[in-house]
Formats: C-alpha cells, structure tokens, sequence
C-alpha cells in the first residue's frame, strides 16, 4: 500500500461535506439516516464516501446489512474531523465576538477545584481588561480533558496529564498538590476526636469515583499501604454532589479535595474526618499544546492565571487549590 503524501488532502479533494459525512456516520452508523442528517439523498452520500475511500486506496467504514461502523481507518478520519470542524466553529464563535466588539472566545477544561477556586479569579480579573472576552469553561476529569485538549476543543487546561500521553507534546506548568480528606455527615458514628484508623472505616457505604480515576486510585492505594481491608460497600460516581446527597442522607463516606469540602460542605451538615497524615495525589498544572500558538483572548487569560498563581503562598496552594479528580 502506497503512503500518502503530504498533501494527499488537496489531491483526494477533500471537502467539507466529507468531514461532515464521515461525523454523520459515526453518529448513525447508518449511511441513509447519515445521508437525511445533511439534507443529501443516500445515493449522492454514497458516492462521495467511495470516491474517497479510492483516492486513499482504504476502505473507512465497514458495511453491515443494517448499518456502518468505522474501522481504524475510518476512527482516525472520524477523529481528526471532528477536531476540523470544532475548530472551525471556534473560529465562527471568535470572528463574531470581534465583529460585535467583543475580543474573542476562549474554551477553558478543568478539574474542579481550580475552576471554582484560580480559575473563577482568573476570569473576574480578566474581564476587567477585556470585558468582552467570551469565556466556556468545562469541568471534567484530567482523562477525559486532555484528549479533547489534542482535539482542539479547549484553548488550555487545568489539569494533570494522564498515563499513556507523551508529555513533549505539552507544555506542562506544576501549580501543586492536591490535599484530599474524608467527608461524612455531622454525627457519624465515626467521628472522634483521635485521627480516623482506616480499618475501623471499612464496614461503612463509600461514594467514591469511578475505579480508574486518580482519586479512586489514591483511595484504594490507602487501605492499601496501610494493610486494611478496602469498603465492602461502594456507589461509583463521578458526580460530586450524588456523593455528597448520599452522605447527607446516610452513613455513607466520600472523598474530595480539602478546599472543595470547605467551599460545598455546611459545618451543620458535614465535617471533615481527622486522619493521623496528610493525604495528597499528584501535582496538577496549566496544561497547553507545545506547537500550538494561542489566542489574544486565551494567552491573556492564561497569563493572568500565572499571575494570580504567582500571588499565591505556595503552601496555601497545596493545601488548598486541588481538583476532584
């Protein structure tokens, strides 16, 4: 099989209708609904699919008697199509806002204690200087932010970069540590007024996040290194605030970040477990793309979180900045 040369997109003559054809499938995975989605007849999408896949010498989707689904090939067209056409309808968004005055738009990913912590100063202050700039912020684990990072959905983000990235191809910039600790209801039977003994938390319910991400991973290695036995009994969320209702409303524990407790859990309602050491993960940073040159809009907001950054302690950072992760 011959490799395609570096132009091989003008030669193909791809166009805008292939990228949103091949977006199409993947969401119907049926070429005649896909064809109806773009207000095209099945015959005419069918063609522009098979001429394509000749001038690649590749078949992208395979065809089943009721449907179609991508193959790896047809994954990797299906991806970067969706990074064009975001990207695109960035640039829409962007062009607008100048048109209207405004100076741009940014797209921001982040965990969640720097989105309502740094974050939310950061976009206080810069509006300040440009009180037009249009700003959308997502808050998310670091798994799921960094490969929509790749794909041109967000300007930068505020996390940490997970396992299985190459991190040349990031500009990494440490802000701290997490402090995590353990939330139950006012009352708790497990309340005292000596550090929390891990053993003794085991027949309790736990809410806990998902097995696989960092915050779930740093639990389990806890009971772990401290030879317990882990919860007999756990709810998998990703959401925070299903946690936090089970809690309320139980004997159930959960796990957050210390500045989260603090801003979301009512004294009256909650309190923080004492633990005989401190619990932290893996420090978490300003994440951007190395070959990727930012916006006015975004370099200023990204500046002014390294000011703000910059402004503060670093142990309050460390105690305080974190992110459910």
């Amino acid at each position: 099989m011959a490799r395609l040369n570096d132009d091989w997109f003008l030669r193909a003559r791809l166009k805008m209708r292939h990228l949103q054809l091949f977006l199409a499938i993947d969401e119907h995975r049926n070429l005649h609904r896909a064809a109806e989605s773009l207000s095209m007849n099945q015959p005419a999408a069918s063609k522009l699919l098979n001429d394509l896949e000749v001038q690649l010498d590749v078949v992208l989707f395979d065809r089943h008697p009721r449907g179609m689904t991508p193959n790896w090939y047809g994954e990797v067209m299906v991806r970067h199509a969706r990074s064009i056409v975001s990207q695109l309808n960035h640039t829409g968004e962007e062009i607008n806002a100048m048109r209207q005055g405004n100076a741009g738009v940014v797209a921001v990913g982040a965990v969640m204690a720097p989105a309502v912590t740094i974050l939310t100063s950061a976009v206080e202050r810069v509006h300040r200087a440009l009180p037009g700039l249009k700003v959308r912020i997502d808050v998310d684990v670091s798994k799921r932010l960094v490969p929509r990072l790749i794909e041109g959905e967000f300007d930068f983000v505020v996390s940490r970069i997970p396992e299985g990235f190459t991190a040349e191809r990031f500009v990494f910039e440490e802000i701290g540590e997490e402090d995590i600790c353990i939330v139950c209801r006012e009352g708790h039977p497990a309340m005292t007024d000596t550090p929390t003994r891990l053993e003794n938390l085991t027949a309790y319910p736990w809410s806990l996040q998902p097995p696989g991400a960092l915050l779930r991973q740093r639990v389990d290695n806890l009971f772990l290194h401290h030879g317990a036995e882990p919860p007999k009994y756990i709810v998998d969320t990703p959401d925070f605030l299903v946690s936090l209702a089970l809690v309320d409303k139980s004997d159930t524990l959960t796990v957050t970040t210390r500045q989260v407790a603090e801003m979301v859990c009512a004294p009256q309602r909650f309190s923080i477990l004492p633990f005989g050491e401190p619990i932290r993960v893996q420090p978490y940073g300003l994440v951007s793309l190395r070959d990727k040159r930012l916006s006015p809009g975004a370099a200023a907001l990204l500046d002014t979180l390294r000011g703000i950054i910059s402004e503060t302690d670093t142990g309050a950072l460390d105690g305080a900045q974190g992110l459910f992760q």
